[in-house]
């Protein structure tokens, strides 16, 4: 383990309720459920503690037993959210006082006490100050900390976490899924994502590359379905994923996910391109 953390400080902004898209999929993911200890990091969690407390808010409903543990590189960044802990504690916020909450010094190499390994490690909003090369290195080292069976979601969100997107990797480094996932209300094009793609894939956003054609296709068909709109844009977000899907797109999930604004496909679908 590395005597000081590994990687360099992000830019530290956060909010609340920024991260709320990426909470849910966490809920809903079998790495969480199937877990024989559910341990969440929230790696680079920035300048307040407050994703941290709002993930352990929600992953409890689903695992009563979850322990969420917040790292940051920044020493000072982990006053403030033990302080924070202390009002939480202290019954002054309006969070639970016994939410499995704790912070500590740390990147991505992610520090565990007791030789623990996590069941999910979450890092937002992380790579997007370093290179596209830097990328494999950086889900080596955090995916080696993770125990048999879990998975790194990594991935970016705008600032109020309406327009976000994210790659699971498994325990191997390997990535297996991509999510995009979008606000339906008030939704102009989904190639919004564009500027929130994960640092694997945006600056693939060119002509020749998956991610392009993906995106290029979903405004097509988001324009076809327009006049759903009198229907509400969950019915017109419905029906342009469906068309991807006719098309060949091979999108997972159902309409369930759909209707909370999000698509899924196989990183193969989606992957640069390497010839």
């Amino acid at each position: 383990m590395a005597s000081s953390p590994l990687g360099r400080p992000t830019r530290g902004t956060t909010g609340t309720n920024r991260l709320r898209r990426n909470d849910r999929w966490i809920a809903a993911s079998d790495a969480l459920r199937r877990a024989s200890d559910p341990l969440v990091i929230d790696l680079g969690y920035g300048a307040s503690g407050v994703t941290a407390f709002e993930l352990a808010t929600r992953l409890v409903r689903v695992r009563g037993d979850v322990e969420v543990r917040g790292l940051e590189i920044d020493p000072a960044r982990v006053t403030t959210a033990d302080t924070q802990l202390a009002e939480v504690r202290a019954g002054r916020t309006s969070f639970a006082s016994d939410l499995p909450v704790s912070f500590a010094r740390g990147g991505f190499e992610v520090p565990l006490p007791d030789g623990r390994r996590a069941a999910v490690i979450r890092a937002m909003n992380v790579l997007r100050q370093y290179d596209e090369k830097d990328v494999p290195d950086a889900w080596s080292r955090m995916a080696a900390r993770l125990a048999p069976g879990g998975l790194l979601f990594e991935g970016t969100c705008d600032e109020i976490g309406r327009v976000a997107s994210w790659i699971d990797v498994d325990a191997q480094a390997s990535p297996l899924r991509f999510t995009i996932s979008l606000r339906l209300a008030d939704l102009e094009r989904p190639s919004i994502v564009a500027e929130r793609l994960p640092k694997a894939l945006i600056h693939r956003n060119v002509a020749g590359e998956r991610i392009h054609a993906l995106l290029v296709d979903f405004d097509r068909e988001w324009d076809r379905a327009a006049p759903l709109s009198t229907f509400g844009a969950t019915q017109r977000f419905l029906a342009a994923v469906a068309a991807l899907r006719d098309q060949g797109w091979p999108v997972l999930g159902g309409r369930t996910r759909w209707r909370l604004g999000e698509v899924t496909l196989p990183w193969a679908a989606v992957a640069p391109r390497t010839d």
